[in-house]
């Protein structure tokens, strides 16, 4: 990957994304082990006498005996997945996430005295709210008390026990910070750090009932997390379905009468379908697995359907396998095709015979992978099309199969094998009649119903060429929903010129326009109508011959005491906090954005105020036609500040030496450009790189000059494919001085090349 060294590129280069602990859940089975249904326990009401209060430190050392680890194994024995549980009943029920079991692997749950017991069932599983329930064969365990979740109060403190990042049954505590809806499920958010582990633990209120187990963490913030609220959990308690073990571990697993699977990756049938993903026990993370029928005598053919993720994975046919490191394999590759050989297991036994990319390959959905094994030749075909030949014959007969290379997860259908395997054509006549009756489409539903029925009576592949009609339409609107952000940028981008290049530069149209770049609807005026009615309301409120301090009082009275304006603490990195008109409407935001807002409506009623663009913390400056200038912490609600108090904030929140320099005023310009800069900053962190474009591109607006900035939009542009953007900032790093190196360019420029042809 090409990036500059400077710190914002790297953070850009860096692209990371905090984990989400939902990982993808299983389905539900019905039960046919009625034997296995335990009691409802007696703990899902609440005593009428609530139990007194603890302390986090008495609730801790009480509850942690009822926490348990839960752990599954992988293929090769080894402990693969790790997350909390906790007692619901004494005679051995545990309740946790359904992601944290796995899938078809044996579970193992350990009690804090150090007790291992192997999962005698899943006693219920409920895959909407990643729940599920434990049978373990124990006695007299100490059971939690379940609450009422829809009695938990916003504000209210809670603790959560879990094993984050395996370190086991550590405690946290926080508070419930609200409700929220996510994949239309009720959530309760929590202010308080989740790691991976932490999964399927209590959330408990201070007198030790549950009122919700943990489950993700936010993807915006370190210390804000989500748990499904208990209630959810009760009707699993009151009407189970238990599977046994001894059914648990086949569930989806291949039939080895079948299918033989070589160690390594993690291979699954799922309806109709072959499902594999995990690396695979083989170099480059090959994982195989092979057909246990007897491959017919030369010639033969075997076939298969592919689709997988990421796109550049790879995964396809194996042909001609003793059962061990050595076959043949046909495959897509990073976007190509591959035959190759392999000879043993590791790297330098291993011969790519041909390569290419081909115009019948799709980058999405299906492939049609087709080998032909011949007596002296082998015929590679994708989706009907010959692409290889070879008379390679180092290995002459073998088995046959599937593969997939890497972190690929791969999905394959239609797996055949037969003397002659004929490739699944659309007529002519059915594509032509099909896509009339789509063209002359009813609007009313009964038509459209009669439709249906004539389509039905079609052979299968009607569905085949709908979904290539979807995909077509998909690839319109997508284009025109490009065609429309481009021109809504360009618009807004030249309004935000407009705003910026006169004296004096319109810091409130400019603050706002950069929250346009995201939110086309946003109407500026009735922004600045806002901010003047603000104004006007303070004036309302003055005497006419009020000083210039009086006015300050009033100004910070109003917005602070009155209006509840305030710094962003439990949200900061929200996005929203650098939307000025967002702002406005939430009363909420970081330094930069109170402090435009306060410099706007300070102007408005007849104050000097300046920005001080201290780092880390953004203050303001009132500076008066008469006497001393006076430092503002407007996100601390109008706290002012002397010089050295400044100071101390700065190095409370840096280790960078001091300098006086900071307290210097900021221009409009540098304002924006500020705003922009933590815009960039949080969209890199989400690798929205579309956002991270149109930043730039603002950001080159007030500095046109700026070569690091025409180097970010080259790697962007790069990154997004855009090769005639990325081609336009080369020229222009090639033709104006700036301070990039020119090695960099020149790598940028070939990687462009590059990849553009494929």
């Amino acid at each position: 990957m090409i990036f500059g060294t400077r710190t914002a590129m790297q953070k850009m280069a860096r692209y990371f994304v905090l984990f989400s602990l939902v990982l993808a859940p299983m389905s539900l089975w019905a039960s046919d082990a009625a034997t296995l249904v335990t009691p409802a326990p007696n703990n899902l009401e609440v005593p009428a006498k609530a139990p007194v209060e603890k302390s986090v430190q008495e609730l801790a050392a009480t509850v942690k005996k009822s926490v348990v680890v839960v752990t599954f194994t992988g293929r090769d024995g080894q402990r693969q997945g790790l997350g909390t549980g906790f007692i619901v009943s004494e005679d051995g029920l545990i309740a946790t996430n359904l992601h944290v079991i796995g899938e078809a692997r044996p579970i193992r749950v350990e009690l804090l005295d150090g007790r291992k017991f192997d999962v005698a069932a899943v006693h219920a599983t409920e895959r909407f709210h990643d729940l599920a329930l434990l049978k373990i064969d124990a006695t007299d365990l100490p059971a939690l008390p379940l609450g009422n979740s829809d009695e938990l109060q916003e504000g209210q403190p809670v603790v959560a026990i879990g094993n984050p990042l395996g370190l086991e049954r550590s405690v946290v505590s926080g508070v419930l910070s609200g409700r929220r809806e996510i994949d239309g499920r009720s959530m309760l958010q929590i202010a308080l750090p989740i790691e991976r582990g932490n999964s399927g633990g209590p959330l408990l209120d201070l007198q030790g009932r549950v009122h919700g187990l943990l489950t993700m963490k936010s993807l915006k913030t370190e210390n804000l997390g989500f748990a499904i609220a208990v209630n959810a959990l009760k009707p699993l308690l009151e009407k189970p379905n238990p599977v046994p073990m001894s059914r648990w571990l086949t569930i989806g697993a291949m039939d080895p009468a079948e299918w033989t699977v070589l160690p390594g990756g993690r291979w699954r049938q799922r309806a109709g379908q072959i499902v594999v993903d995990g690396m695979g026990g083989g170099f480059g993370g090959r994982a195989l697995c092979l057909a246990t029928e007897p491959t017919p005598p030369v010639p033969y053919e075997v076939a298969v359907q592919v689709k997988f993720s990421p796109g550049d994975g790879a995964a396809g046919l194996v042909f001609n396998a003793d059962g061990s490191d050595r076959h043949y394999g046909f495959y897509p590759s990073n976007g190509g095709l591959r035959l190759s050989r392999f000879d043993g297991p590791d790297v330098f036994s291993w011969a790519v015979l041909r390569e290419t990319r081909s115009p019948h390959f799709k980058k999405e959905g299906w492939n049609s992978l087709k080998v032909r094994v011949e007596a002296e030749r082998t015929l590679c075909y994708i989706n009907g099309e010959l692409i290889f030949e070879t008379t390679d014959s180092a290995y002459k007969s073998g088995r046959v199969g599937l593969c997939k290379f890497r972190q690929t997860e791969a999905q394959f259908k239609g797996f055949r094998v037969g003397e002659s395997l004929s490739e699944p054509r659309i007529s002519t006549e059915l594509l032509t009649r099909v896509t009339s009756t789509l063209d002359a489409l009813p609007a009313d539903d009964e038509s459209k119903a009669r439709v249906v029925r004539e389509l039905a009576r079609e052979d299968s592949s009607v569905i085949d060429i709908l979904d290539e009609q979807v995909k077509a339409l998909e690839s319109r609107v997508s284009q025109l929903k490009r065609l429309a952000s481009d021109i809504h940028l360009t618009r807004t981008l030249a309004d935000f010129h407009a705003a910026t290049a006169a004296e004096p530069v319109d810091l409130l149209r400019g603050a706002l326009l950069i929250a346009r770049l995201d939110n086309p609807e946003l109407e500026i005026e009735n922004y600045v109508a806002d901010v003047e009615r603000h104004a006007r309301q303070i004036k309302e409120g003055l005497q006419a011959d009020a000083s210039e301090y009086q006015r300050l009082a009033a100004l910070n009275r109003y917005l602070f005491e009155e209006q509840g304006f305030h710094g962003s603490r439990t949200d900061y990195d929200n996005r929203s906090n650098s939307y000025v008109n967002e702002v406005l409407d939430d009363r909420e935001g970081l330094p930069i954005t109170l402090s435009v807002l306060y410099i706007e409506i300070a102007k408005r009623v007849g104050l000097n105020v300046v920005g001080v663009g201290m780092p880390r913390h953004f203050l303001v400056r009132h500076e008066p036609r008469e006497g001393s200038s006076q430092l503002v912490d407007v996100f601390e609600r109008g706290l002012l500040l002397t010089p050295a108090e400044a100071q101390n904030k700065f190095e409370a929140l840096s280790d960078v030496p001091w300098r006086d320099s900071y307290l210097d005023t900021t221009t409009p310009k540098a304002i924006l450009e500020r705003i922009l800069r933590n815009l960039f900053s949080n969209a890199a962190d989400e690798q929205e790189i579309d956002r991270m474009i149109r930043y730039t591109d603002a950001i080159l607006v007030l500095s046109p000059n700026s070569g690091q900035d025409h180097f970010y939009r080259g790697v962007l542009s790069f990154q997004a494919r855009r090769w005639h953007d990325a081609r336009a900032e080369v020229e222009w790093l090639m033709t104006n001085d700036s301070n990039v190196s020119r090695t960099e360019v020149e790598r940028l420029s070939q990687a462009i090349e590059s990849e553009s042809q494929k």
